[in-house]
């Protein structure tokens, strides 16, 4: 049986992403078929070239405009479609097609995206809750930006910056002062994205965690840190002069230059992403496919 609450889908590709025109042609007859309205984001309509009166939306938009999000693509389109569901504040599921090689959150492949489709309308499919963020750059009394997260905030220098001073407080308790080229604040499934290469653990996404990890510290005893995701972060730059350049980023999609005084701070969204996984594989499998574990 379908869902009864899922009668539009939002079809959204990859900027410029031409191999998608031939499987969103396909997709919108097999939706069809079965009484559902696509719901086309309007560049992915120009690229299959959608004739006139069709529905369509902008990126923004497009997620108060369906019930279930199809992205075909790659993690950064889905990570950017996630943090316009946050802004958006439905709770509608979204699922990742990948072009090219498994991703960590577009893991379902195209002959495995039909079988997908099917098992989330039947209600059978795997849905994890993917714990999202709230960050905010607070200057004085000023909010100067507010964005929703599901990987990582990262703090760096400058390129031609010399290490950096931050000072870490959780819950206004002072934890830490780091010394290092920058400082990553990860959710559990951005453990596996900057984070990870930067030293950082890997935690599995249903562990309700937030990740601290130093990028190249200075001092060897700046080491990541797991902490409740229940915990608010407070990161402020401590500059010794006007040479010092500082920027944050939101999940390396957006992001801004920090003044002497800003305040980071950092906690968990109330509403979790509704991510759609492939049920041929858990998440160890995807991890011994992208780390190559196990291969000589």
């Amino acid at each position: 049986m379908r869902t009864p609450a899922i009668t539009r889908v939002g079809l959204v590709a990859k900027h410029h992403l031409g191999a998608a025109a031939g499987v969103l042609a396909e997709l919108t007859g097999w939706l069809e078929a079965r009484d559902l309205r696509p719901v086309f984001e309007t560049e992915t309509a120009a690229l299959v070239g959608l004739p006139p009166g069709r529905p369509t939306s902008s990126r923004d938009e497009l997620p108060r405009a369906c019930d279930l999000l199809v992205v075909l693509g790659g993690d950064g389109t889905l990570i950017g479609m996630a943090g316009r569901i946050a802004h958006a504040e439905v709770d509608i599921p979204i699922l990742g097609v990948n072009f090219g090689s498994l991703g960590f959150l577009t893991e379902i492949t195209l002959d495995e995206l039909y079988p997908s489709l099917e098992a989330v309308l039947d209600g059978t499919a795997p849905i994890d809750q993917r714990m999202m963020i709230n960050a905010r750059t607070l200057r004085g009394d000023q909010t100067v930006a507010d964005r929703p997260v599901l990987n990582d905030v990262v703090i760096t220098k400058g390129a031609l910056s010399r290490i950096i001073d931050l000072s870490v407080a959780i819950d206004n308790q002072p934890v830490m002062r780091v010394r290092a080229d920058g400082l990553i604040v990860a959710t559990p499934t951005g453990s596996s994205a900057y984070n990870l290469a930067a030293g950082g653990p890997i935690v599995h996404p249903a562990v309700d965690a937030l990740l601290l990890t130093p990028i190249a510290p200075h001092m060897l005893t700046n080491r990541p840190v797991v902490i409740p995701a229940a915990s608010e972060v407070r990161v402020s730059p401590v500059m010794s002069g006007s040479q010092d350049e500082l920027f944050v980023t939101f999940d390396g999609q957006s992001g801004h230059r920090l003044e002497a005084d800003d305040v980071v701070s950092i906690r968990r969204a109330t509403r979790p992403l509704k991510l759609v996984r492939a049920s041929t594989r858990t998440y160890f499998d995807l991890l011994r496919q992208k780390l190559k574990w196990g291969e000589r």
